[in-house]
């Protein structure tokens, strides 16, 4: 029985479609490989998952004593606070923008933010407007690109030398730049290579801004991140006459990925950057505040102990877990792989005379069927070519064996079945 108000049993329903402003976003960390991993997951398999930099699944806790701040301060998190963050947050920030040399930062050029991804997306949505360009790295942090993408704009990606340490080939970079440039981004140390980005690659990458007047926005969430002595600059210290937009948080440094509190702060030249600011500040309060508990945890974090130069010292965790999984993988034949200073990750390409792969997001797929490990494929970081992957170090020394020597046999079968063609 039907009634008026029924559609009939032969009106066709209308498709709900997604917007077409996600027809240039991806964020292959969480794809189609993680939806069947969960699926093999849910039949009883045991995955490896070198995926994802979430080090909280891999015993790597955030420090007693930011968590008990957090536990300690929850009775007065409930309400709202000012969009741009707590000041005991926002101050404390203040003091380590002093500590890495950048000058001229007030309590009013800090926001924090559910996360750095938040701050991304924030800053990108008060920027762009349709067919606006921004370079981006390649390989880049997906986000980068997506949140480009997602705000109307057009990631334009230069290209990153591996013969040269993965640090900027500055003519490609150049080579990109239009009439439409906004800013460049800079990812260091960087997500997914490692590379670790000296002070006259920095210098360099200042001047081309500042040539073309574009805003420099600086990813710099690992800088605590460093190995074999490494130091970071933060690239916003190096100019006072650049505007810069520089993004750090608690999920790396601090082992606090679930707590999502990061924080952007703007230097530079601010005065002919007036009119973004306020957009900024629109797109901060529409979200009313970042989430508050979290906040009490930056200014113990970032004054207390900094036990991540434990983890990334020779006698480190960290430390050995990068080495154990680079010379592991080296010693695969046709594997070859820039050696981390900084991050949690690997990048190691596959000779393509050895491993013709056609379709990278297939032979992950494959590889987590044969093998029950997970990784991501380097096309999901918008390298151009099939022939890389991203390795996760996290797990302890025993489980990263396994791991590496599943990927070992894999490809030794890989090998074998595609040998001669």
């Amino acid at each position: 029985m039907s009634g008026p108000d029924l559609p009939s049993e032969v009106t066709k329903m209308r498709a709900i479609q997604k917007s077409n402003k996600l027809a240039n976003v991806c964020y292959e960390i969480r794809g189609p490989a993680l939806a069947a991993a969960k699926h093999m997951e849910e039949e009883g398999h045991r995955i490896i998952k070198l995926n994802i930099g979430n080090l909280q699944p891999f015993g790597l806790e955030a420090p007693e004593e930011i968590v008990q701040d957090v536990i300690h301060n929850l009775p007065a998190a409930s309400g709202y606070c000012d969009s741009k963050g707590l000041f005991s947050a926002r101050k404390a920030v203040m003091h380590y923008t002093q500590q890495k040399g950048i000058k001229g930062v007030t309590m009013d050029d800090i926001y924090i933010g559910n996360g750095v991804s938040e701050l991304i997306l924030l800053s990108m949505n008060a920027l762009l407007n349709n067919g606006d360009e921004v370079l981006v790295p390649a390989p880049d942090y997906p986000l980068w690109t997506a949140a480009v993408s997602l705000s109307g704009g057009t990631a334009r990606h230069y290209l990153c030398d591996e013969n040269n340490g993965w640090l900027p080939d500055l003519d490609d970079l150049r080579s990109k730049i239009t009439d439409n440039t906004r800013a460049i981004v800079i990812i260091n140390p960087n997500n997914p290579t490692g590379a670790v980005y000296p002070d006259d690659m920095l210098k360099a990458l200042l001047e081309v801004a500042r040539q073309h007047q574009l805003i420099v926005y600086a990813d710099e969430v690992y800088d605590k991140i460093l190995y074999d002595g490494e130091k970071h600059t933060a690239i916003a210290s190096l100019a006072e006459d650049v505007f810069c937009v520089t993004y750090g948080g608690l999920s790396k440094n601090y082992r606090a990925c679930g707590f999502r509190a990061g924080w952007m702060i703007l230097s530079g030249d601010k005065r002919h950057a007036a009119d973004y600011i306020d957009g900024l500040n629109i797109v901060a309060s529409m979200r009313l505040c970042a989430n508050v508990p979290a906040q009490y945890a930056i200014q113990t974090a970032l004054g207390g102990y900094q036990s991540i130069n434990d983890l990334v010292a020779p006698s480190g965790r960290l430390y050995k877990q990068r080495d154990l999984a680079w010379e592991m993988l080296t010693s695969i034949p046709g594997v070859s792989c820039v050696k981390p200073k900084g991050a949690l990750y690997l990048f190691p390409k596959l000779d393509p005379k050895m491993y013709p792969i056609v379709d990278d997001q297939q032979f992950i797929l494959e590889l987590l069927q044969e093998e029950k490990v997970l990784l991501v494929q380097g096309t999901g970081f918008n390298w151009p070519r099939p022939d890389h992957l991203r390795v996760v170090f996290l797990p302890n020394q025993d489980d990263l064996t396994d791991a590496m020597n599943r990927i070992a046999r894999f490809l030794d079968h890989y090998r074998k079945r595609h040998a001669g063609q």
